[in-house]
């Protein structure tokens, strides 16, 4: 990320002064898909794309912000009633609220912001946007008395209350936490989590975007989470965490046929990422990629979350032999993450671009990712 550019934009809008420069990352996960809402494991990490913001308080009770990428300037004051009507600038407007809600005394700032998270990618942008200026106002008006969980939910809460969107703690969590060389196994029952050492060396990781969105008629999302909550029930439990196959067996002839596949992929999963874990400790790489492709054909078989375009990539990668291929995000369209050996990487890339242009008239976009650090001041 460019702090020269972002540096160059803020002097230009606002008086000529500098402030603090803050980074936070988007982020990847390499397994533990549709777990959180069942009480389970994700697994994700920070990456090297993020948003990087200047900030500097003003002396007013106004935010004066600028989207360096959107050309767009919106100002707004710190009220309930003062919500600005531009998308972009609520998701700033929202953790001031947030923080002011935690007792943060947040005043009037000057700010510039930049990012280069791909958007649509499922690397969480929003959540890097959050993240960033979380940290930040903890820093500059709460004298860092707000721990990092809270920062976390900070952002969670900000989507929740002024974008609208449910969504559950990981993303904003990694990018809070993320750690370079290490991925964050988070326990989304109990919020504990632990790093594990990622640092495949002779491998490459690297998403390949589709740059498709199907349209969901209906609400597939909360289909699959009513699924699972039907399953759990019968089994006694609040949620799936924590139910074995044999336990899914016994109630097979008492749940629809579309419950069991759906309880199938979960509790696989959820075993998935703990055999990720063990693998990665052993810097065992093989293992890990072959959990990944178990889990992307249980999400487009048992979960029926996947697509034609995805699926084909994921063939595509198995027969250029990549280590590990996977749908990443809620599936319907974006990326697949793909673990590829360094002397496959070449010819895995071409060939994909090659053949899924041939068959759907355009290449993927190649996102190569580092694991990176969290939210921090520059």
């Amino acid at each position: 990320m460019d702090i020269e550019h972002v540096r160059s934009r803020f002097i230009k809008h606002f008086d000529g002064t500098t402030g603090f420069i803050y980074a936070s990352p988007g982020r990847i996960n390499l397994i533990g898909e549709h777990t959180d809402y069942n009480g389970g494991f994700v697994f994700p990490g920070a990456v090297d794309k993020g948003m990087l913001a200047e900030i500097k308080p003003n002396g007013t009770d106004k935010v004066r912000a600028y989207s360096i990428d959107l050309k767009d300037y919106v100002e707004f004051g710190l009220n309930e009633e003062d919500a600005p009507r531009a998308s972009w600038a609520r998701y700033i407007f929202g953790v001031c609220r947030e923080m002011i809600k935690r007792g943060v005394d947040v005043k009037g700032f000057n700010t510039a912001f930049s990012g280069d998270v791909p958007l649509g990618a499922g690397m969480s942008s929003s959540a890097a946007l959050e993240s960033t200026y979380a940290f930040a106002l903890n820093e500059l008006f709460g004298e860092g008395k707000i721990d990092k969980f809270e920062l976390a939910k900070v952002g969670q809460a900000t989507e929740h209350n002024y974008c609208g969107v449910n969504c559950g703690i990981m993303d904003q969590f990694a990018s809070v936490f993320g750690k370079a060389g290490s991925l964050i196994r988070l326990d989304c029952r109990s919020l504990e989590y632990a790093y594990f050492p990622f640092d495949p060396k002779g491998y490459k990781l690297v998403l390949l975007d589709s740059r498709v969105k199907h349209e969901l008629v209906g609400s597939p999302y909360n289909d699959r989470r009513a699924s699972c909550e039907r399953v759990a029930k019968v089994l006694g439990q609040e949620f799936l965490r924590g139910a074995t196959m044999e336990q899914l067996e016994a109630v097979k002839d008492r749940i629809s046929e579309e419950d069991y596949k759906r309880a199938r992929y979960v509790i696989g999963e959820e075993k998935r990422v703990l055999d990720v874990c063990e693998a990665l400790e052993k810097g065992d790489y093989e293992t890990v990629g072959k959990r990944m492709y178990e889990t992307h054909w249980g999400m487009s078989k048992d979960y029926e979350v996947s697509c034609e375009e995805l699926d084909f990539l994921a063939e595509v990668a198995e027969e250029c032999g990549v280590t590990g291929s996977r749908i990443m995000g809620g599936g319907f369209g974006g990326c697949t993450i793909n673990l590829v050996k360094d002397e496959l990487y070449d010819n895995f890339i071409a060939t994909a671009k090659e053949k899924f242009n041939a068959k759907y008239g355009h290449e993927p976009k190649v996102y190569d990712v580092v694991i990176s650090d969290g939210s921090r001041r520059l």
